[in-house]
């Protein structure tokens, strides 16, 4: 039995995400024919091309039908008048120079001309632009690239929104994606298994739409779900029987052997899986949770097998290829997180030597020196470690990782090892730059500590991203000035940087200890797929404060912050390219702020 493994929109096409590999790398060896596609960067790649922008353009030619006829029988209203004049403002000349345009811009981005950041500007530029004009053909749809501001007008926060959205010809674009791009693979591969791994909430209208024109054409076909945000929201699936129409099961924490024993229990009979670890399933008499759960022996897991992606349609010219080395998160304690909701295991990681192994044979096989370790916070032991044994094989790799500010990482050896291991770019988080409220959030990180971090970062040759919020509970007007101060007096050694206001996510210590941080919050019962919660405090700055506090830093920051480009893995990829993390290039000159909405800082 085929299984046909997909990535669903939106997600950022600058290199594979993890789960699919992942996944195919242990279902392979067992036996199982695979196949995977990410569908995400299949859609981009679609969108930027001379065929769908005819389509496009049919689409608003039927528009402006429309709108012409409504204004012969009354008066249109402003924003029918507005729609129907950019409607009108798409000619089959714009359309002629946009498709020659986005072929240009896709080029650029995977060649050479990359590095010329006028080049990169005005290719990014093309890309948002084409994207303005795909969603007026699915009006009011705002399609956006990069992908994670795309709003369809229904709240993935509902289940009845979600379900309304799957029959709207209209809006929902990603009905046209699955008839161009899902079901040819489906009906070339026939397959007996649909895998979706959803990562995101925003994932959730395009998985369920797919689903459901997988099921209305190819009944037989069993649908398993899978992903951090599958996990998270695995209570409330088993609640929701009419979304449960769309789809046969879902794989909950870590997927690799229970997504396998799902497989064989599938090929076998398929009519029970009581027996089955980590799986949400229905049967005749209803939806049921395993209660058995199990996690991965990180010694015994095969390296990622990218075999079957389009390598080469990554919206970059150097292929960046992601690695796990550690299970779960080695400090675990932050107040406001909730990432271990995705293991059933505490913290685990690979040893040195097998990392090592890994990362030679993915190198080999793929033809790539760059690799994204996506760690959820690098370990201070490992990252030492690792270090070393990168520059004693002489790896010749270079790499980007996610880290918390250590007071072990005092050493200015340290830094200098992980430059010269091929570490070009880290991405840490802040938080916050005042002690109390660091102090609250569990962080136990000293602020002077965070200084001399990021300046023996920044002088090995490092280029530090730093992210922040505004509004933890308690935090004062004053708490979180000090968090400007703070970023404004290190501003040398901090390269880039994103803030944004405090998320009361579900699943974290504060929401279970309301009380403990003087909160109190509100589930609305309509927003059940919500993975966070609308709060109010006792004391300190509100969620309309944080955000004015928010908009102001805005609007008030250090220029240097304002990046011609904000996509992490393109900023990695010019780091090593000039070999320096200098890069005034990257700068916006002052004509391009003047005027400027907002900030790319809150968007890095």
């Amino acid at each position: 039995m085929k299984t046909l493994l997909l990535f669903p929109p939106d997600w950022l096409p600058s290199e594979p995400y993890l789960s699919l590999p992942s996944l195919a790398a242990v279902a392979r060896p067992a036996g199982h024919e695979v196949v995977q596609k990410d569908i995400n960067v299949e859609m981009y790649d679609l969108f930027f091309s001379a065929p769908f922008l005819k389509h496009v353009a049919g689409r608003i030619a039927h528009e402006l039908r429309q709108l012409r006829h409504m204004e012969r029988t009354r008066a249109l209203d402003g924003e029918e008048r507005a729609l129907l004049n950019q409607l009108a403002a798409c000619t089959p000349e714009m359309f002629e120079r946009l498709s020659a345009d986005v072929k240009h811009a896709k080029k650029i981005l995977r060649s050479e001309a990359f590095y010329d950041i006028d080049k990169l500007e005005w290719a990014t530029a093309c890309l948002h632009e084409t994207m303005a004009v795909i969603s007026l053909g699915y009006y009011p749809a705002q399609i956006c690239f990069p992908p994670v501001e795309t709003e369809l007008a229904y709240k993935p926060f509902m289940s009845s929104e979600v379900i309304e959205s799957l029959d709207d010809e209209q809006i929902n674009i990603y009905r046209d994606v699955y008839r161009m791009l899902v079901a040819p693979v489906l009906k070339q591969e026939r397959p007996g298994v649909v895998g979706i791994s959803v990562v995101q909430q925003k994932q959730l209208i395009p998985t369920f739409t797919f689903c459901k024109m997988i099921k209305e054409e190819f009944p037989g076909v069993h649908i398993t779900l899978g992903g951090n945000i599958v996990t998270r929201l695995r209570d409330t699936l088993k609640e929701l029987p009419a979304l449960f129409e769309y789809y046969d099961s879902a794989v909950i924490y870590e997927g690799e052997h229970a997504f396998l024993k799902l497989l064989e229990a599938l090929e076998k009979d398929g009519s029970d899986f009581s027996g089955l670890p980590n799986l949400i399933y229905k049967d005749s008499a209803g939806i049921h949770m395993s209660r058995e759960v199990c996690s991965e022996n990180l010694a015994e897991l095969p390296p990622p097998d990218f075999d079957g992606l389009p390598l080469d349609k990554y919206f970059v010219p150097e292929l960046i290829l992601p690695y796990l080395a550690t299970r779960g998160c080695y400090w675990g304690r932050c107040t406001f997180c909730d990432h271990f909701q995705g293991y059933v295991e505490g913290f685990r990681t690979k040893q040195v030597d097998h990392i090592l192994r890994e990362i030679d044979f993915l190198k080999n096989k793929y033809r790539t020196r760059f690799f994204h370790f996506t760690d959820e916070s690098y370990p201070p032991a490992l990252f030492r470690k690792l270090s070393q044994a990168l520059i004693d094989t002489k790896a010749d790799i270079v790499w980007t990782t996610h880290m918390r500010f250590e007071e072990t990482l005092l050493d200015e050896k340290v830094w200098q090892d992980a430059k010269a291991s091929g570490c070009r770019y880290l991405h840490f988080g802040y938080e916050s730059g005042n002690q109390r409220v660091l102090r609250l959030m569990d962080k136990a990180t000293e602020l002077p500590a965070i200084e001399t971090n990021l300046r023996m970062a920044a002088r090995a040759g490092i280029w530090n991203h730093i992210m922040g919020f505004f509004g933890f509970p308690g935090e004062t007007q004053e708490e979180a000035e000090d968090s400007r101060r703070f970023v404004e007096k290190n501003k040398a050694h901090i390269h880039s940087l994103g803030f944004m206001t405090f998320v009361l996510g579900k699943f974290s210590p504060v929401a279970f200890e309301p009380e403990k941080y003087g909160l109190s919050y509100y589930k609305n019962p309509e927003w059940d797929l919500a993975l966070d919660y609308y709060f109010t405090v006792d004391k300190g700055l509100s969620i309309q404060d944080a955000l004015e506090v928010f908009d102001e830093f805005e609007k008030n920051h250090d220029p240097k912050w304002d990046l011609r480009t904000c996509v992490r893995e393109y900023i990695f990829l010019y780091i090593e390219k000039f070999g320096t993390n200098n890069l005034p290039q990257l700068q916006m000159r002052p004509d391009q702020r003047t005027g400027m909405h907002s900030s790319p800082v809150g968007m890095v």
